[in-house]
C-alpha cells in the first residue's frame, strides 16, 4: 500500500498554479509524473501524491522540473479565475475511479493522436525528401543528356570533317593519278614516235643499200659476161641435205623457238614429278596421271559441293605439276568453303606467286585470288592484312 504525500505546498494566480512535492530522498530515476487536464499524479515508491484538480488545465502547456528533492509543477488553468482549493471536494471512490480512468483514456488518445501526427510528419517529411531527391536526379539526368547530346553533335561534326577530308584527299589522289596516267601516255606515244620513225629511217636505207648493190652486182655480171665466154653445164651429181629434228610439225620460220623450249622444259619437268613412288598412282589409269584430268575432276566434285574430295584431286594434281596457278586457286576455293581459312589464304598468295608477271591475260585468275584471300582475311577478321597486297598488283594491269 502506497504512502500518501500530503506535505505539499502550492500557489496560484488567476493563469497559472505552481505546486512543489517534495520526493523525500526517493532516486530521480524511479519517479513517475502524470498529467492530465483534471488529475495529476506522481508516483514514486513507496510514496504517492495525487490530485483531482478543481479546474480544467492545459496539459499541453503545462510544465515539470524535478530536481533538489522536489517535483516543481507549473500549471496553466484553461480558464483565468482563483481555485478556492487544488482539489475538488466531496469526491468519493467511485468518483475518484472514473476520473482516473477518463484521465487514462484521455491521455491513451491524447497519445495516439500524437503518435498519428509524429508519424504524419514523418511521413510528410519522407515525402518532402523523396520529391527533393527525385528533383535532383531529375536535374542530374538531364544534365547528363544534355552532356551527351553536346558530345554527340561535337562527334557528328568531327565525323562530317574527317569524311570531307577524305574525300578531298581521294579527290586529289585520283587527280595525280590522272595527271601521271596523261603522263605516261604522252611519254609511250612518244617512245612510239620515236620507234617508228627509226624504223622508217633504217627501211629506207635498208632500200637504198640494196638498189646500190643490185646495180653493181649487175654492172659487175655483164662486166664479166664481157670478159668471159658461157661456161660449160654443171655436172651431175648428189647433194645431202640433213635437217636438225623438230618436236613440233611447223617450219623453223614459223615458230618461236623460246616458247617453245620453254614449253618443252615444263613437259619435261612434269614428267620427272610422275614417279612410281607416290602410292596414289597405283590404282590410276595412265590418262588419269595427268594434272589436267585431276583438276577436271576436281571441279566436278567441287560442283557437287563434295570439298574434301575436290582437296584430294587437287593436291594430287599439285604433286604432279606444282606450277599449275589454277590447281592452287581451286583448292583455296575448297578450303574457303569449308572454313579452313589459313590454307586458304596460303594457295591464294601461292597463286598469285605464279601468276606473274601480271598482265591482261591473267587479270581474272588474279582478280579471283585476290577475293578470295581478302574473304579470308574478312573472315578471319583482318581487315587491313591484304590492302597492301591488292592494290600494288592492280596498278600493274595495262
Amino acid at each position: 500500500m502506497p504512502l500518501q504525500v500530503s506535505d505539499y505546498s502550492w500557489q496560484q494566480t488567476r493563469h497559472a498554479v505552481f505546486l512543489s512535492v517534495p520526493l523525500r530522498g526517493v532516486c530521480v530515476r524511479d519517479t513517475d509524473v502524470f498529467c492530465t487536464e483534471n488529475y495529476l499524479k506522481v508516483n514514486y515508491p513507496p510514496f504517492l501524491f495525487e490530485v483531482f484538480l478543481y479546474a480544467p488545465i492545459d496539459d499541453a502547456t503545462s510544465k515539470a522540473k524535478i530536481g533538489n528533492d522536489a517535483v516543481c509543477f507549473t500549471l496553466y488553468k484553461k480558464e483565468a479565475a482563483i481555485w478556492e482549493s487544488l482539489s475538488l471536494s466531496g469526491v468519493d471512490k467511485e468518483m475518484m475511479q472514473r476520473i482516473r480512468e477518463k484521465s487514462v483514456l484521455q491521455a491513451q488518445e491524447t497519445a495516439k493522436e500524437a503518435a498519428e501526427a509524429k508519424a504524419a510528419a514523418r511521413r510528410e517529411d519522407q515525402k518532402y525528401a523523396l520529391n527533393f531527391m527525385m528533383k535532383i536526379e531529375e536535374e542530374e539526368r538531364k544534365k547528363i543528356e544534355d552532356m551527351k547530346e553536346n558530345e554527340r553533335v561535337k562527334a557528328t561534326k568531327e565525323l562530317e570533317a574527317w569524311k570531307e577530308h577524305q574525300r578531298k584527299a581521294e579527290e586529289q589522289k585520283k587527280i595525280q593519278r590522272e595527271v601521271k596516267l596523261n603522263q605516261q601516255e604522252k611519254h609511250i606515244e612518244e617512245e612510239r614516235k620515236k620507234l617508228r620513225h627509226k624504223k622508217s629511217l633504217d627501211r629506207n636505207l635498208a632500200s637504198t643499200n640494196l638498189a646500190t648493190k643490185g646495180r653493181n652486182s649487175e654492172n659487175m655480171f655483164f662486166d664479166k659476161l664481157n670478159e668471159d665466154s658461157v661456161p660449160a653445164p654443171r655436172s651431175v651429181g648428189n647433194i645431202k641435205i640433213s635437217f636438225t629434228p623438230r618436236v613440233f610439225p611447223t617450219a623453223l620460220r614459223e615458230s618461236q623457238v623460246a616458247e617453245e623450249e620453254e614449253w618443252l622444259h615444263k613437259q619435261a619437268e612434269a614428267r620427272r614429278t610422275m614417279n612410281t613412288d607416290i602410292p596414289e598412282l597405283c590404282d590410276l589409269k595412265e590418262e588419269e596421271k595427268n594434272p589436267e584430268w585431276l583438276k577436271d575432276k576436281g571441279n566436278k566434285l567441287f560442283a557437287t559441293e563434295n570439298y574434301l574430295a575436290a582437296i584430294n584431286a587437287y593436291n594430287l594434281a599439285i604433286r604432279l605439276n606444282n606450277k599449275m596457278p589454277l590447281l592452287y586457286l581451286n583448292r583455296a576455293a575448297c578450303h574457303l568453303k569449308i572454313k579452313n581459312l589459313h590454307k586458304a589464304i596460303e594457295d591464294s598468295s601461292k597463286a598469285l606467286e605464279l601468276l606473274t608477271p601480271p598482265v591482261a591475260g591473267n587479270a581474272n585468275a588474279r582478280m579471283k585470288a585476290h577475293v578470295r584471300r581478302g574473304t579470308a582475311f574478312c573472315q578471319l577478321e583482318l581487315y587491313v592484312e591484304d590492302v597492301p597486297f591488292i592494290f600494288p598488283s592492280l596498278k600493274t594491269y595495262p
